[in-house]
């Protein structure tokens, strides 16, 4: 059974940092490519950033490019977003994925290639 656990939201004023931490039980952790994805109130779940299984690839939405960065450290099974200069719309929960198998490129960013999710962390932005 795969587990992931996040950890490391919380309120933070506009133009601050937070890093999320995800934990991931249950399996071979370095093999597989690991995401983060995020959902407003109201709104649907959106892809947020993706790290392939080397570490080497990693992959943005448009919105975060240069303010999010997403790493992972596969000796600790844990895949880590540093995010900087927040601004009141990153206000969702946070969520890390993991897929069942290898993905293509294309899939990084595609919610339905994700397959194991965790319970999500509040991260809240105010103005």
């Amino acid at each position: 059974q795969v587990q992931l656990v996040e950890s490391g939201g919380g309120l933070v004023q506009a133009g601050g940092s937070l890093r999320l931490s995800c934990v991931a039980s249950g399996r071979t952790f370095r093999s597989y490519a690991m995401g983060w994805f995020r959902q407003a109130p109201g709104k649907e779940r959106e892809f947020v950033a993706a790290i392939s299984w080397s570490g080497d690839t990693t992959y943005y939405t448009t919105s975060v490019k240069g303010r999010f960065t997403i790493s992972r450290d596969n000796a600790k099974n844990s895949t880590y977003l540093q995010m900087n200069s927040l601004k009141p719309e990153d206000t969702a929960v946070y969520y890390c994925a993991a897929p069942k198998g290898a993905l293509t490129t294309v899939q990084h960013i595609h919610i339905p290639a994700y397959d194991y999710w965790g319970q999500g962390t509040q991260v809240t932005v105010s103005s």
